[in-house]
C-alpha cells in the first residue's frame, strides 16, 4: 500500500510525530509536506499534491492534517477519485473505508491528541473496502457523479 502524507503549519507538529509512529509500525509513506513550519503556509497548498496522487492513482491512501481537518478536506476533495472525509474517532476512520472506499483521512491537529491520531490512522490504514453488493452500488454512483463534474488534471 503506498500511503502519502500533508499537513499545513497547524498540523505540522502532529505530522512530524506520525511519521515517527509510522516508521515504528513499519509503514512507508511519502511526505507531501510541509516540510517545514511555516506559520504562513495555506492547507490548500500542503494538500494539493497529495490528493493529486490519489487522484492519479500513484498513491493508494492519504492522510491531511490541518487546524481542524476541515479545510485539507474540502480541498481536497475537489479532485477525482478523491474521497476525502474529516475523522475524529475509531468507527468511522474503519467504517468510511469498508462502506465508502475512504480514501483521504483527514484530522484536525488542533483538535486531537497524538494517541487518538495514532488511533484513527491504524484504522483507517488496516480497513479494506467491501467491493460488492450495497456499498459497490453506491461507490458506482459517486464515480458517475465524478463523471459528470470533473475533468482529470
Amino acid at each position: 500500500m503506498k500511503i502519502g502524507i500533508a499537513a499545513d503549519h497547524a498540523g505540522y507538529k502532529n505530522k512530524e510525530e506520525l511519521k515517527l509512529f509510522l516508521d515504528k509500525q513499519g509503514y512507508q509513506y511519502e511526505d507531501f509536506g510541509a516540510h517545514t513550519m511555516d506559520p504562513e503556509d495555506d492547507y490548500s497548498d500542503v494538500v494539493m499534491p497529495l490528493a493529486l496522487a490519489i487522484s492519479n492513482q500513484k498513491i493508494d491512501k492519504g492522510i491531511a492534517i490541518c487546524g481542524s481537518g476541515v479545510g485539507v478536506s474540502i480541498a481536497a476533495n475537489k479532485f477525482e477519485g478523491v474521497r476525502a472525509a474529516l475523522i475524529s474517532e475509531h468507527y468511522s476512520a474503519h467504517q468510511g473505508v469498508e462502506h465508502d472506499d475512504l480514501n483521504l483521512l483527514c484530522m484536525g491537529g488542533r483538535v486531537l491528541g497524538a494517541a487518538l491520531i495514532e488511533e484513527i490512522t491504524v484504522a483507517f490504514l488496516k480497513a479494506k473496502f467491501i467491493s460488492h453488493g450495497r456499498f459497490q452500488r453506491r461507490l458506482d454512483k459517486v464515480k458517475a457523479i465524478e463523471e459528470m463534474n470533473f475533468k482529470k488534471l
